[in-house]
């Protein structure tokens, strides 16, 4: 046992320590200062003993430091020695956000934190020590919650659990170093810090405590899913060859194919069912967004949060936060105005802003509103014709609101490090796109704006038409498919500008020639003889003319940048039943280069 190494542990310590520090930046953001819960402060509390705990045990002196200074601050609090205010939450949320940097560093991620800023940290803490009454010791009578990170270790030494004096640690079987910070970590603990955790309301708990669930690599899941997704491609590839069976001489094989195709989808569905995560892991960093920017402009702003138990892919979910991050700082410099113009245009002197996630047509909607100006259609149009954009008037608001995601487009008056350079919002609808979704605004001038992101479920599968053009066979998804036909040639004409258009219900859409697109040879050339399917996204259509129609499927997406490279149109691939490879069209990205045409004929 001499030998024991505890960094096999260190994962454990470190997921704990996030889930701590998230859960107690949670607690500090909704925290009343006038009137504030017992239970939100004991929480808070125990999340910094528990991070000094494992800290200790594990020999990381700068952390345990900066959580000792921590743990003794808000005990004074807790015990009512010390009044809360917004200085000592502001000082907690900065050592919070040094603790993340610290784990970062030790998980060989991030950059090394100076130990310059932690003593300031530390010494910062302290002056709140000077005029505050004493306090009983800080671990006496504490409900201490003891990681899982300390019970890892408890599985390879001998720990028994006593009536009479806790948790007991035998320091003969540990090394030196470690027997001193591990039995100085739990040997604090009581019965009745035991016992008082089992009263605790779930939100208080450490999420690891929960025995229902375990931690899984997410490298595992991945290949769980690709090898589901694999399994989809085969069951479909015996499918179609089976397809051609005399049902009654193969009756046999044919339902135990059909029961084959059962299970395969509901086994595809769990598979699919484990990477899904709450929106509340990508909404609970905004409290503290919207807290910092708006202090920083001196804005007073209520963020409100709808639908965080939404679930999301967990691939959508880490690719969504930066675009978010992007809208939601956006209405808070440009959305909502000051107090004095709120107040002064008969509002309330409090801004609000809305996160919201929910289920819509097999899609997930997330929405950021504001009640603040919002957008001023004939400034955009100003700003849009000073830097020589093609615009007029006859636009939709839907159209004239999209600018702002044009390249360097930005109506801020002044520059700030807020926002203003105009860099970002077309970084946001590229990101959206290369997800697979779209984004929309509505605003009413003085009212307030709805930015509504729509992304589909997840990235791994995909319900999709399958569409013949001359020998090869492409996906479109399903979602952007408004409807399909055969047009009459009355319907078709030829103009300047966007060349073909055809006739719909009486719009006029310009047509796009899939087999044009991609040079394809041995293609229906009459369009008496062709489909035209309608497409839609963001608010545009255009008509895609395609041979033929061959069915719905829901296909397995195979990443084409990664195994070939990236193709204008073309947003992935996959495998049929016949064993070809199918791509998937981009068909935001194919209606840009229509509309790209039209402004460069215009």
């Amino acid at each position: 046992m001499e030998d024991l190494d505890l960094s096999e542990f260190h994962d454990v310590f470190f997921d704990e320590a996030i889930e701590h520090l998230t859960n107690m930046e949670a607690l500090l953001l909704d925290i009343d200062m006038t009137a504030a819960d017992d239970e939100q402060l004991n929480a808070i509390f125990r999340a910094a003993h528990s991070i000094k705990g494992g800290a200790a045990a594990f020999d990381f002196k700068d952390m345990t430091e900066l959580t000792h200074e921590m743990e003794t601050v808000f005990d004074r609090v807790r015990k009512g020695s010390l009044p809360l205010s917004n200085e000592l939450v502001n000082v907690f949320l900065a050592s919070g956000d040094t603790l993340c940097a610290m784990v970062a560093v030790r998980k060989g991620e991030g950059p090394e934190v100076p130990v310059a800023d932690v003593l300031a940290l530390c010494e910062r803490l302290k002056v709140f020590l000077v005029d505050a009454a004493p306090a009983p010791d800080a671990v006496a009578d504490a409900p201490v919650a003891a990681t899982t990170a300390i019970s890892k270790v408890a599985a390879v030494v001998p720990i028994r659990s006593d009536e009479d004096f806790g948790f007991f640690v035998d320091p003969a079987t540990l090394p030196a170093n470690a027997a001193a910070n591990v039995a100085a970590s739990v040997a604090a603990a009581t019965p009745k810090a035991v016992a008082t955790r089992h009263d605790e309301p779930a939100a208080a708990r450490p999420a690891a405590s929960d025995a229902s669930s375990i931690r899984v690599s997410v490298h595992k899941v991945d290949e769980l899913i690709n090898l589901v997704g694999e399994l989809v491609i085969t069951q479909a590839m015996l499918a179609q060859t089976a397809s051609n069976a005399d049902p009654i001489v193969h009756e046999k094989l044919l339902d135990g194919l059909a029961q084959l195709q059962r299970n395969t989808r509901d086994l595809q569905e769990s598979a699919m069912s484990i990477r899904m995560l709450p929106m509340s892991f990508v909404f609970g960093r905004f409290p503290r967004v919207v807290r910092d920017v708006a202090a920083k402009l001196g804005k007073d702003i209520d963020l409100v949060l709808v639908g965080e138990n939404t679930e999301l892919d967990k691939g959508l979910i880490e690719r969504i936060v930066d675009p978010l991050t992007h809208l939601v700082r956006n209405s808070v410099d440009h959305g909502i105005e000051t107090p004095a113009q709120r107040v002064a245009k008969g509002k309330s002197p409090k801004g609000t802003i809305t996160l919201s996630a929910f289920h819509r047509g097999g899609n997930i909607m997330v929405e950021v509103t504001d009640d603040g100006a919002g957008m001023d259609r004939a400034r955009l149009l100003t700003k849009a014709r000073e830097r020589g954009m093609n615009v007029s008037d006859a636009m939709s608001d839907q159209e004239v609101f999209g600018l702002i995601f044009e390249a360097g487009f930005s109506t801020a008056e002044k520059i700030t490090d807020v926002s203003g350079r105009g860099v970002g919002m077309d970084v946001v609808r590229r990101n959206i796109r290369a997800m697979g979704g779209s984004v929309e605004i509505d605003s009413a001038l003085g009212a307030g704006s709805r930015i509504s992101i729509r992304l589909p479920l997840t990235l791994a599968i995909l319900d999709g038409m399958s569409v013949g053009v001359g020998n090869e066979v492409f996906i479109i998804p399903l979602t952007h498919i408004t409807e399909s036909l055969q047009p009459s040639r009355d319907a078709l004409k030829t103009i300047a500008g966007p060349g073909r258009v055809v006739q719909v219900r009486g719009d006029y859409l310009p047509v796009l020639v899939l087999h044009e697109a991609f040079n394809l040879k041995e293609a229906v050339t009459d369009f008496d003889r062709g489909i035209m399917v309608v497409l839609e996204s963001e608010g545009t259509k255009t008509a895609l003319f395609v041979d033929e129609l061959l069915g719905q499927h829901q296909v397995v997406i195979k990443s084409l940048e990664t195994n070939y490279r990236k193709v204008h149109g073309v947003s992935g691939a996959t495998i049929m039943g016949d064993g070809r490879v199918a791509l998937i069209l981009d068909v935001a990205g194919l209606i840009d280069g229509v509309e790209a045409g039209r402004a460069l004929a215009a």
